[in-house]
């Protein structure tokens, strides 16, 4: 039998035990895992909600260019950046608490998604008034991070109920929500911002997040039917003692450290090169929709191989897009290239992590390590990325001594950008190179 097999004997037989702790009416009536109506549905509000949680904080790029410009926050614009940096770094760092109340108390997963939901909306309309870049940053900033993960946890935790044999497909699904809202979020948002400005286009927000997330708050329902046995669980923790997950977790980080760049710099990038400010745009539009598929596919391989199969598949196929395609970008179609390559190889890094639950579980061989703790805490470990890796690229291209001197893009004044996210993302196929000498 496969290692792919076995971990999918292993994890169904833990579905079973899991199955067996309601009673026989309560058996009959559970809908069926990996396929039907319910759990589809249940995995399109997920797609859903990903987009609508995190496509908003991602695309904090163009209200940073408006408040820059527009009274009264470019007074003081050195805080602006801060905005988004405490959205999406609460919303990481914040991953291992929320799944860890989730988890424990699973009885408030549904009530917590409303209220979540309610205080994301709050976040919007309360940031609406603002006249200040504190204010900003308490509202848009912190309180919007509070609301989106505690919606986004649910999700995660109920993900493992509906999907077994399909995990990473189901995951990889979820996650390619982001991708999706980076194609249609930026421009819907630049649009209400040019046309009325950060008050209405919050407010604008705002009731589409009402609208759309509602809805699909109702269809986030567990399969199981939460018992007194199940209301209260304890938290499994072992795996930290294993020197697999750390190795797991150190790749991890190294691509977060490059993850991020890419999409960071791809319009000013093709900015500098000669290019017409628009080509940066559909560069951009182009690597989201890469990551859509990417996503998927790096899901499927988790699905059917070793997790160090998937990681080495992303990472190499990431390494290759930067080194090569972006390195050699002087044009609009190596630098489309390079956005689709790179999307579709790193992109979908994270669906490998569901991939690393699975190992961590199969090793552990009891069944009770929980896939969203896992994957909370290599959230958080992305969040690292989110942080440093903004100020430190910043550092790169302000002191690069190969702008002229280097050929092709290495000389644009990025070259030293290219090869510390190439490098970085080297690193993270660290999973894939532990298992080849036999670290994990």
């Amino acid at each position: 039998m496969s290692m792919t097999e076995t971990e999918s004997v292993h994890e169904l037989h833990n579905y079973q035990e899991e199955e067996l702790k309601y009673d026989e009416g309560d058996f009959q009536s559970l809908p069926p895992t990996d396929r039907g109506r319910a759990a589809w549905s249940f995995l399109a509000a997920c797609f859903v909600v990903e987009a609508m949680v995190w496509g908003f904080p991602f695309s904090f790029g163009t209200f940073q260019v408006y408040y820059a410009s527009h009274e009264p926050f470019n007074k003081d614009i050195s805080g602006i950046a801060t905005i988004g940096t405490t959205a999406t770094g609460l919303m990481y760092f914040g991953s291992p608490f929320a799944s860890v109340l989730i988890q424990r108390y699973t009885k408030v997963r549904r009530p917590i998604s409303f209220i979540a939901l309610a205080i994301m909306i709050i976040s919007l309309v309360a940031a609406s008034f603002c006249d200040t870049v504190p204010s900003l940053i308490a509202t848009q900033g912190a309180l919007y991070a509070i609301g989106g993960i505690l919606l986004y946890f649910p999700a995660i935790t109920m993900v493992d109920e509906w999907f077994v044999s399909r995990k990473g497909l189901a995951y990889g699904i979820m996650w390619a929500g982001g991708g999706t809202a980076g194609i249609v979020v930026p421009f819907l948002l630049q649009w209400l911002l040019d046309a009325y400005g950060h008050r209405t286009a919050l407010r604008v927000w705002a009731i589409i997040m009402t609208v759309v997330t509602t809805p699909c708050v109702y269809l986030l329902k567990g399969r199981l039917p939460i018992s007194n046995t199940t209301a209260f669980r304890p938290i499994n923790l072992s795996f930290l003692t294993q020197r697999r997950f750390w190795v797991y977790q150190a790749g991890n980080i190294f691509q977060s450290l490059g993850y991020f760049l890419p999409s960071l710099y791809l319009p000013s990038y093709a900015s500098t090169i000669g290019l017409p400010t628009w080509c940066g745009t559909v560069a951009l539009v182009s690597y989201n929709v890469a990551y859509i598929f990417g996503s998927l596919m790096i899901g499927f391989l988790v699905d059917r191989f070793h997790i160090s199969i998937a990681i080495l598949f992303s990472s190499a196929g990431a390494m290759f897009s930067i080194f090569v395609f972006w390195g050699l970008a002087v044009s609009q179609p190596l630098l489309y290239t390079f956005a689709i390559v790179y999307g579709l190889f790193g992109g979908g890094f994270s669906a490998t992590w569901s991939g690393t639950a699975g190992e961590l579980q199969r090793v552990e061989n009891k069944g009770t390590i929980d896939t969203s703790i896992v994957i909370s805490l290599l959230a958080a470990g992305r969040g690292v990325g989110a942080v440093v890796s903004g100020p430190l690229s910043a550092k790169l291209i302000e002191s690069d001594s190969w702008k002229g001197h280097a050929g092709f893009g290495y000389g644009s004044g990025y070259g030293q950008l290219v090869v510390f996210c190439g490098m970085m993302l080297t690193f993270g196929g660290l999973g894939a190179i532990g298992k080849l000498f036999k670290f994990v």
